[in-house]
Formats: structure tokens, C-alpha cells, sequence
């Protein structure tokens, strides 16, 4: 029997191809194997560069392709898969957000990119962000949705109270149907047949021993956190209105981190949605989105002002 999610895929790469993206294998170390979707080298030359960083559950065609179509036309639009997710795995030990952040621009720079905004979401935001800190020349900013800086101690044991797991891969890395839909977390989820929940069992929910490592190591001891000096003129920060208690999470700390970077930061909002509003209102979230960039390229634009 044909497994439902994919055919879906299938037809995802068919979408990215017709945006202009063609998927590209980069050697980052020996044993080292990133896959990003990336525009050809004329588009490259000519637009502004805009970085897709995904979260936990699906790969960056997965969780990005509405985005790719709604942006590929004005800007060079590239997606990796994260270490362990897609395309891309490594034979090295090392599981922490900084060796994701170090490969994605190690395979940027290897692809000819030399400055780009990066747009992270979720697990995908805590990369940009050390992104952001570790590579500020190529980093012009970072747009964070349902995401912060990084996770420590105390605030992944509030959440997980909050959400009612005791760890995050018994909630992120699920064994069942009723699993899987506890880990999409979304506000209102549309009516799919089960026979799709269990299909991504096999294809979203694999390397369980791999992602159960990156889990662990996310999150940080407090002590060993202190905001960054992000040396970056603007960082948009995207948060959403919270609807269950993953969202008031998410707008919590973002509100505290967004007074933290003060003028450097802009939040936005979605209603009626939750941490998954990228899919939830995907045309709401890429109208915002564009407006962010516009502000970010447009030359004659002010700074962003926190509100």
C-alpha cells in the first residue's frame, strides 16, 4: 500500500521545483551530509536572500513549501533539512543547537550565500538565533516564530508541566495515531483519516534514537544562558495570540525576550491560531512575513520599534 504522506512529499517536490528551488546534497564535514533546497545561481546573484529553518516535527519542504511559493518570485528563497531530519544526517556525536547552527552555515556559505535574513520556527528559531550570534556577517536578521533564544532548565520543565509530558520526546517523538496528533499541537486541527497520522509514523517520525539526543541536549542549565549582544542592526521577533497553553508559552517568552532586545525587535501576532500558525492561517503568517522583509530590505524604512 502507497504511504499517503509520501505521495505528499512527491508532490511537494514537484511544488519547490516549479518555485524555482532544486534540491542540493552539501558536504559540510567528512560524514556530514546536509540537503538544501536552493535557488538556481542567477537568482542568487539578484535578490535578497531569505533562510527557512524548521521545527521538530516534518522537514523544511514540509513545513515551508507555502512559503517558498508565496516568496520565491521576489526573494532567493533556500531551505536545509536539519541534522537528522530529511535529507540530511552525520556520523559526528555532537547533538546541540550550535553544531546545527555551525552546518547550516558552513552549507550556506558553500552554496555562495554571504548575507540573508533567516526565519526560524520552533526548534528551527532557537538555530537561527545561534545563527545569528555565531555568523553576524552573514546573519543580516532573524524573524523567530513560536520560538526564543534557547531552552533552559526551568523553562522547558514550566512548559512540559503545562502541556502534560514528562519529557519532550515522549510529546515530540510519539509511537501512535493519538500521539502524533498531540505532537502537531495545532489550535484547531482539520478532519485527516488516521491512515495519515500513522503514515508519517514511518516517514516525519523516524531517527527516533538521533532526534531523542537532540532533544536532550536543547535544552540548556540556566546558568549557562545569558542573552547574546546581537550585533545585527534589526532581529524581527514573530509571535502568536495564545489559544492553548503551547502559544501562551510561546507568547510569554517571546514578550519577555522581545522587551529584552528592545528597538531591535517587532512582535506580530496571529489570532486564531497556535504554535503551528505557519499551517494553520499560512496566508495570514506570509502576509506578515512579507511585510517584515519589506521592512527589513526597504532602505528608506525605520528601525523596528518593540510595541
Amino acid at each position: 500500500m502507497v504511504n499517503t504522506v509520501k505521495l505528499y512529499q512527491a508532490l511537494l517536490r514537484a511544488t519547490m521545483k516549479l518555485a524555482g528551488l532544486r534540491p542540493r546534497k552539501i558536504e559540510i564535514e567528512p560524514g556530514t551530509i546536509m540537503n538544501f533546497w536552493a535557488p538556481t545561481q542567477s537568482q542568487n546573484n539578484t535578490k535578497n536572500a531569505v533562510v527557512f529553518l524548521h521545527g521538530f516535527v516534518g522537514d523544511g519542504m514540509m513545513t515551508w513549501h507555502l512559503q517558498v511559493l508565496a516568496l520565491a518570485k521576489k526573494y532567493a528563497v533556500y531551505v536545509p533539512d536539519l541534522l537528522f531530519f530529511g535529507s540530511s544526517a552525520t556520523g559526528d556525536s555532537r547533538r546541540t543547537v550550535d553544531f546545527q547552527a555551525e552546518c547550516v552555515a558552513k552549507g550556506l556559505l558553500a552554496l555562495g550565500l554571504q548575507r540573508c535574513t533567516v526565519v526560524g520556527f520552533s526548534y528551527g528559531g532557537m538555530v537561527a538565533f545561534k545563527l545569528a550570534e555565531l555568523q553576524p556577517e552573514l546573519v543580516e536578521s532573524v524573524v523567530a516564530t513560536c520560538s526564543i533564544p534557547a531552552m533552559t532548565e526551568s523553562m522547558s520543565k514550566e512548559c512540559l508541566e503545562k502541556l502534560g509530558c514528562p519529557t519532550w520526546s515522549e510529546l515530540l517523538l510519539p509511537n501512535s495515531v493519538s500521539g502524533v496528533k498531540k505532537a502537531v499541537g495545532s489550535h484547531r486541527l482539520p478532519r485527516i483519516p488516521n491512515r495519515v497520522f500513522k503514515d508519517s509514523l514511518e516517514v516525519i517520525f523516524n531517527n527516533k534514537k538521533e532526534k531523542a539526543e537532540l532533544l536532550e541536549a536543547f535544552v540548556i542549565p540556566d546558568k549557562d544562558f545569558t542573552l547574546p549582544e546581537y550585533s545585527q542592526l534589526r532581529l524581527g521577533l514573530s509571535v502568536f495570540v495564545p489559544l492553548n497553553s503551547f502559544a501562551s508559552f510561546d507568547l510569554l517568552e517571546s514578550l519577555s525576550f522581545g522587551r529584552k532586545l528592545g528597538t531591535k525587535a517587532t512582535l506580530e501576532c496571529i489570532e486564531k491560531a497556535s504554535h503551528l500558525a505557519i499551517w494553520e492561517r499560512p496566508f495570514v503568517y506570509s502576509k506578515c512575513l512579507k511585510r517584515i522583509l519589506a521592512s527589513i530590505y526597504d532602505k528608506r524604512s525605520n528601525e523596528f520599534c518593540y510595541e
